[in-house]
């Protein structure tokens, strides 16, 4: 199974061990993802990929059609060449992680008995303006 988008894809036929998914998700584009069936065939060293619809839609043209997958094979693809053929599944849901977020605790004023504590040792003014300890 290979992830491709937000679809599972399953490889119906993989000629000339032709299939490599890292080639396969650096190539994919999310226009394909509209198609039931991706093609892909190397010529040149590169990676080409095209969509298929299955032969019972009825809203695709009769060269989209993956029946017509022989006579596309023939015409514009090398004699020989290296090729796939995945279809796809069901839509996968992709689980984003959501960002943490840290509560911020408030800060409580300090009244534990050692600021008390502190506060008496504190120095206080007589009236001759001297201070004085407690």
């Amino acid at each position: 199974m290979i992830i491709a988008g937000s679809f599972e894809y399953t490889i119906e036929k993989d000629y000339r061990e032709a299939f490599t998914e890292e080639d396969f998700t650096n190539r994919f584009s999310d226009i394909l993802a509209k198609y039931d069936f991706i093609v892909g065939d190397w010529g040149y060293g590169q990676l080409r990929l095209k969509g298929f619809y299955d032969d019972q839609n009825t809203k695709a043209t009769f060269d989209t059609k993956i029946g017509t997958f022989q006579d596309y094979l023939y015409e514009y693809c090398n004699f020989g060449a290296a090729y796939f053929i995945l279809k796809k599944g069901e839509a996968v849901k992709i689980q984003t992680e959501d960002p943490i977020v840290e509560k911020e605790t408030p800060v409580e004023e300090n009244t534990t008995e050692a600021s008390l504590d502190i506060e008496a040792e504190q120095p206080v003014a007589t009236d001759d303006e001297t201070p004085t300890q407690q």
